[in-house]
């Protein structure tokens, strides 16, 4: 399987190789010992689509019998005029189609001595079924809470490729949320296009849970959540109103206090041409009172630079908006055009040069901002979640601050004795632009020797 893109098309790879998993199949460390390869595509952006084509194409020239699947799938009449070899090409979170093409492709020998499902020893007692294959480490895990979104943003193609929002029972989720945690999950990284919209096509419905009854809801499902996972991080969360009913979880300690909001530009003149909510000057007081409640809360989000029509004027004040935020965690991109986006069609195209030139400014000023944030932490004791622990006494780990692979890590000396999954006090020593570098403070030495 070779897996692109973002946590959502991950969590699809994971539900397809379980599947396969489940009628018989194992997985190959590589394409020499594979009888079919699976490249699950990235279709957002042209780059995108570019990356999955190439590795469709390095897929056929080191095994040569390929299915395709994941959000380029739509474009099934591009892929197969490029790799008219394929042997299949199915669309994004189409577990049923993919599974019955592998079968076609390389019917399973199936044993019933040899290719059950085990079962593992819960450490409370009873046992655990041990269905589900993880692409991601033991101690975090991806937690999909729907699918599709209802926006119709100028520079996005997501409702096309996969759909208008369709929510999972609240139920659903909280059943697989602690079926990951028996099985050894401290982190709960919940996904979705839009969290902050969970359940609205569903009307909320509530189901029964332990007694009581749970609605679909993002409030809800978080303080659910809170009860069964250490932590609970959520991503892609629209700042829409209800978002504040959250923020007192977060000072409760049942959700991390961290929040993942694509804001995508603050000068309400490009907002409105990108159709997205232009009310800055209202999401920066939300903020500051989200500030007020949890003030360790920190937010992370990604901004386009140079999208059509974006003035020096809209640039600067996104660069002002940012410096009054104090984001804690930014990513940027260039404007890139996608085919089937509406943006496409806009008049006044920003050069590259100028693309660039904004990157690069607005990658700088982030950059101090988290610099600063970070250094005010020197001193402070954290909590870390472990992820790797070297043979030299040291280990690197993650703060409630810091999402896998997105944001920050943190480094430690003298942490030889932890395991990963671990959560420990840190004492935090030094910072630098996105890092933090600490000792446990178990194992910190009194002042003075």
């Amino acid at each position: 399987m070779v897996s692109l893109g973002c946590p959502k098309n991950l969590v699809d790879s994971e539900r397809i190789l379980t599947k396969l998993r489940a009628d018989g199949y194992r997985m190959s460390p590589d394409y020499a010992g594979a009888d079919v390869v699976l490249v699950n595509t990235c279709g957002f952006l042209d780059s995108a689509k570019e990356e999955s084509l190439e590795a469709i194409g390095e897929a056929i020239a080191e095994n040569g019998r390929v299915i395709v699947t994941g959000c380029m799938g739509k474009e099934a009449e591009t892929i197969r005029t490029r790799f008219p070899q394929v042997l299949a090409v199915t669309g994004a979170h189409q577990y049923e189609q993919v599974v019955e093409a592998v079968h076609l492709a390389a019917p399973a020998q199936r044993s019933p001595y040899l290719d059950l499902v085990g079962t593992r020893e819960h450490p409370a007692g009873g046992a655990v079924e041990d269905t589900d294959l993880k692409l991601t480490p033991r101690h975090y895990s991806y937690l999909k809470i729907s699918e599709g979104c209802n926006h119709r943003c100028a520079f996005c193609i997501i409702p096309s490729l996969r759909g208008d929002l369709v929510s999972r029972r609240p139920d659903a989720i909280l059943r697989e949320a602690e079926k990951l945690v028996a099985a050894g999950t401290k982190e709960l990284l919940v996904i979705s296009q839009d969290t902050s919209a969970y359940g609205v096509d569903i009307r909320h419905q509530p189901r029964p849970w332990h007694g009581r009854e749970v609605r679909a809801h993002m409030t809800d499902l978080a303080r659910e959540l809170g009860h069964i996972a250490p932590w609970v991080r959520l991503h892609y969360v629209y700042p829409y109103p209800h978002v504040d009913q959250v923020i007192p979880l977060m000072a409760e300690g049942l959700v991390l206090p961290y929040l993942d909001i694509p804001f995508q530009h603050a000068a309400p003149a490009v907002l409105r041409r990108m159709k997205r909510p232009a009310n800055d000057a209202k999401v920066l007081s939300r903020i500051h009172a989200w500030r007020d409640i949890c003030p360790d809360i920190a937010i992370r989000s990604t901004f386009v630079v140079g999208f059509p029509g974006e003035t020096e004027g809209d640039f600067q004040y996104l660069l002002d908006w940012l410096d009054e935020a104090q984001l804690d965690r930014v990513g940027a991109f260039r404007f890139e055009p996608v085919e089937g986006a509406t943006a496409n069609a806009l008049p006044d195209p920003v050069p590259e040069s100028v693309k660039e030139a904004r990157y690069a400014r607005i990658m700088e000023r982030t950059a101090a901002i988290s610099a600063a944030k970070l250094a005010a932490k020197i001193g402070r004791t954290i909590h870390v979640l472990i992820d790797a622990v070297d043979e030299d006494g040291g280990a690197t780990g993650r703060s409630k601050a810091d999402a896998p692979e997105i944001d920050g890590e943190v480094f430690l000396r003298d942490a030889g004795h932890l395991a990963v999954g671990d959560i420990v006090p840190v004492v935090v020593e030094d910072a630098d632009e996105h890092d933090l570098y600490g000792v446990p403070a178990d194992g910190k030495l009194p002042e003075g020797l």
